[in-house]
């Protein structure tokens, strides 16, 4: 009688081990992430943005979310989008200097969803000598189907007087 008990424990064990090992193939696959493409686009985005900077004519552009915060050098937070805008056109008005970004890394979320980048920018006069160098860190979201900026931050590399 034991062994009946025995065997019987034994073949439930068992049966519920294949009945969960069966549930985890049907899990969904894993999302595939292309961390060089997501850098290409990433990278587009930035042209995109200096151009239009460079151009004169900051309008509204697909670059900042309508929720976005910009933290900016030695001012409080730029918050929502339309505030940003307006910040960056006030720079605009006789300007001849040149903005440009490299993006340096990615670091996309499992889903790539939400990307952080790190890049270089570069900001020139009409002579290309440089006005002013440095980092900055950008959080991006897909929103759809297209990143947008979150948050972004920059440091200059040029040293305060």
């Amino acid at each position: 009688m034991k062994h009946k008990i025995v065997n019987g424990v034994l073949l439930c064990c068992m049966s519920a081990s294949l009945i969960f090992c069966n549930a985890r193939k049907d899990e969904p696959a894993a999302v595939v992430i292309d961390k060089e493409q997501i850098k290409k686009d990433i990278q587009a985005k930035e042209d995109e943005f200096a151009t239009t900077y460079n151009a004169g004519e900051m309008k509204s552009i697909g670059y900042y979310a309508d929720d976005a915060t910009s933290f900016y050098p030695n001012r409080p937070p730029l918050v929502g989008k339309p505030a940003i805008v307006d910040f960056l056109k006030t720079g605009l008005i006789s300007n001849t200097d040149k903005l440009s970004f490299k993006t340096n890394e990615v670091f996309p979320s499992s889903d790539g969803n939400q990307i952080i980048e790190i890049g270089y920018f570069k900001l020139v006069d009409s002579a290309n000598a440089i006005i002013n160098t440095g980092n900055y860190m950008s959080l991006f979201e897909k929103r759809d189907g297209k990143y947008v900026c979150l948050r972004d931050m920059s440091a200059s590399d040029i040293p305060a007087n």
